[in-house]
């Protein structure tokens, strides 16, 4: 319906007034219509018309007189069709009642004899096509959420951006480009903070045929969007649909008025009735967090995992899927009783040569402790690993303990109540945060790489990786020339090295940019590392002798490029994340992966393995964050609550936390073994890439785009500073949903 249709009149018929005749060149179509606008009293739109058909040009009364068919006229004259007892409802409405409805209004006989040879046409089907409902429906919805309560606009926002999304799909598939494109400038700017990846890529869809094939435009269309409200709050919702009324502070708005608001109230109810999922939730809105409502909401049926061996069964909920998968082993790695014992030999004879009174007592390698709820795997559970231990393995074990003896213990929490002002505050801020050593790659375009204490790698576009020696030591590769057979033991080795040396080298051998690199940890802080792992968009990840500086072996088997890659904590078996969906496991010894962990529904962008080997967690493009069984090959918890891609993860050292961060600028900070996030930390200002947590756990280190390290509180309750709220209750709520809100963070 055009923008121009003038609205239905709400007084009674008038008598027709005289009017100038048509002439006649008019076609008897547009006479037909002149004649019911004239017998309806619509003078202004009957005025209207008739100067535009006399208004036509010679050369448009030479052409023949366009005709237009049936469902064209109706949908023309639809619009006028009201009852004078009823203003505004439209009694074409009903598809079945068309003719008995005209013929009680008295319309003339060519008009009902014309109408008589169309099929029954419902209006409602045609006023939901009118570009300009939406466009009122959602101003008047966003007024009413931003007018209602500080209680209950929390719950509110999150219904804006499905409606908003329906809205803009619905004109794009029928054909409203410009009608689309207006509505996307006048309303996504209140929604882009949270959803700008997501509205960037709908602004795209701009043709039908876009809407049809796009993968993200049909999840729309054919899932429901979950969305967790109060019982009080949802009945607010109800009662300004049904009654355009009700919850708007004093002074926002008048409720729906005139056809057009009631149209628009239709375009919202019919996202809500088709597209629309309650979670409606007994508890009381003031004490619920407004971070608390994202969990539960979004397209979460595909996001959920089906029930084991089903399906059609599905989970309504992330807590009902992770409370199915029973509790989890966190607990650490058992360590082998011989290579205890010989760890243990070596500490004390240490400690006896250095003849240091403080560490003959702290020569014994502590045995696992259960923490309450955590329980503690077996050597059964953990990955299969060779039978007898390497020398390596008790410098690595002797390492831990000399390195745990000598790290200063970071406590943040008790910067909580510091006066920043006060003499003291400098000294209990050194024992609190740690200090930062800090490498800068000047003139990089794109890379990036971890750091060891004497190695440093980072990928980079150009195909290549480049190796920095940090202790200013020659990085001497193997002659080119060289024959295998002559290598004998060390001192052969070292005759067929390089003899100069600079300290930094390039590996070359992928053909597409590198993504991520990865040392082996089996050395520990002992040795240096031995290999390097290296993950491309050429779909390959490469191990790398650093012996040598060589390619040894290239792992195939993803089918897009490989995103990231990690080493499990053991060495040994490594994971990595591609494009194609799926993350997966892999072993030294074999060039084929031994597990596909698939469930993701887009990018597999980040993954971190638990510290004690079992589990490995993944997050993706899809928002969400996933654990793994890593023998079994199942999920066994998902993480939903981001409002963007999940860029970077981190586990803490004691296996009981996930951080997650990653393109909506927030950190969420989860519980493992129950799957229910503890808190939401906000802070940065642009994309988070990299996380890291202290050695006690208590303390989360985050980098971003927005060129700042900030440093976070793990263990404090987080939540903003306790004030009142419009009820009289305290901000900070009894319960499960305590400890949600943003933390406050320092920035470095």
């Amino acid at each position: 319906m055009s923008t121009a249709t003038p609205p239905a009149s709400s007084q009674s018929p008038a008598a027709p007034s005289p009017a100038q005749e048509p002439s006649h060149n008019v076609s008897q179509v547009d006479r037909a219509v002149l004649e019911y606008l004239r017998s309806r009293g619509h003078n202004s739109a009957e005025k209207a018309l008739l100067a535009e058909l006399e208004g036509a040009t010679p050369d448009d009364k030479g052409k023949a007189a366009e005709t237009i068919d049936a469902d064209e006229l109706v949908k023309t004259l639809a619009v006028f069709a009201h009852k004078p007892s009823r203003p505004g409802e439209n009694v074409l409405k009903d598809s079945s009642s068309v003719l008995q409805e005209l013929t009680a209004m008295g319309n003339p006989s060519n008009i009902q004899s014309l109408i008589s040879s169309i099929g029954s046409v419902g209006a409602e089907e045609i006023l939901s096509l009118d570009p300009t409902d939406k466009q009122e429906g959602f101003r008047e919805l966003e007024a009413w959420v931003d007018g209602s309560l500080d209680m209950y606009r929390p719950e509110f926002r999150p219904i804006l951006f499905p409606i908003f999304c329906h809205f803009y799909l619905d004109l794009a598939q029928h054909g409203f480009k410009d009608a689309a494109l207006r509505f996307f400038s006048t309303f996504s700017t209140s929604l882009s903070p949270s959803h700008n990846a997501t509205l960037h890529h709908i602004s795209t869809l701009l043709l039908p045929a876009h809407v049809q094939n796009d993968e993200l435009a049909q999840r729309f269309r054919n899932e429901k969007f979950s969305v967790r409200m109060s019982r009080s709050g949802f009945g607010l919702l109800v009662g300004w649909l049904t009654e355009g009324v009700g919850g708007e502070a004093l002074g926002s708005g008048d409720g729906f008025s005139g056809e057009k608001g009631k149209r628009g109230r239709a375009a919202v109810m019919r996202v809500v009735n088709n597209h629309l999922r309650f979670d409606v939730t007994s508890s009381n809105p003031s004490s619920v967090s407004p971070h608390a409502w994202e969990e539960s909401t979004g397209l979460l049926s595909s996001l959920i995992p089906k029930a084991s061996g089903s399906t059609n069964a599905s989970y309504t909920s992330p807590q009902t899927f992770n409370a199915s998968k029973g509790d989890l082993k966190l607990g650490p790695a058992p360590l082998g009783d011989e290579l205890r014992a010989e760890a243990e030999r070596v500490l004390r004879e240490q400690a006896m040569v250095e003849r240091d009174p403080a560490a003959q007592y702290e020569f014994q390698i502590p045995r696992p402790t259960s923490v309450p709820g955590m329980v503690i795997p077996s050597e059964s559970d953990l990955l299969p690993h060779p039978p007898t231990f390497k020398s390596i393995d008790v410098e690595r074990e002797v390492s831990a303990v000399r390195d745990a003896r000598k790290r200063i213990r970071l406590d943040p929490t008790v910067l909580a109540n510091l006066d920043a002002s006060s003499p003291q505050a400098s000294a209990v801020r050194a024992r609190a945060l740690p200090s930062i050593c800090a490498y800068t790659l000047h003139d990089v375009v794109e890379g990036y790489g971890p750091l060891d204490t004497s190695l440093m790698a980072a990928g980079f576009s150009e195909s290549y990786i480049r190796l920095w020696s940090l202790k200013s030591e020659k990085l001497q590769g193997m002659r080119s020339d060289f024959n295998a057979n002559s290598i004998k033991d060390v001192s052969s080795l070292q005759k067929i090295k390089e003899k100069k040396g600079t300290t930094t080298r390039k590996l070359i051998g992928h053909s597409g940019p590198v993504y991520s690199v990865a040392f082996d940890p089996v050395g520990g802080s002992a040795t240096p590392p031995k290999y390097l792992l290296s993950a491309s968009a050429d779909a390959t990840t490469r191990l790398w002798s650093l012996d040598t500086l060589s390619n040894i072996v290239a792992f195939r088997g993803h089918e897009n490029p490989v995103w990231d890659v990690k080493w499990s904590p053991m060495g040994i078996y490594f994971a990595t994340a591609s494009r194609d969906r799926t993350a997966r496991l892999w072993s030294t010894d074999r060039v084929s992966c031994l597990r596909i962990y698939a469930g993701h529904l887009s990018d597999v962008d980040c993954l971190q393995f638990h510290p004690n080997s079992l589990y490995l967690a993944t997050g993706s493009s899809d928002w969400t964050a996933r654990l793994w069984d890593i023998q079994r090959g199942s999920c066994v918890r998902v993480f939903l609550g981001h409002q963007g891609a999940v860029s970077t993860l981190a586990i803490s050292p004691d296996g009981r936390y996930l951080a997650s961060a990653g393109e909506d600028l927030a950190i969420n900070l989860w519980d493992i073994g129950s799957g229910k996030r503890i808190k939401k930390m906000t802070g940065h200002s642009a994309s988070i890439y990299s996380l890291a947590f202290s050695g006690e756990s208590s303390l989360l280190v985050s980098g971003g785009a927005d060129c700042t390290v900030r440093c976070w509180d793990v263990k404090g309750s987080g939540g903003s500073k306790s004030k009142p709220r419009e009820n009289g209750s305290i901000g900070l709520a009894n319960g499960d949903n305590a400890s949600h809100g943003d933390d406050d963070n320092l920035e470095t």
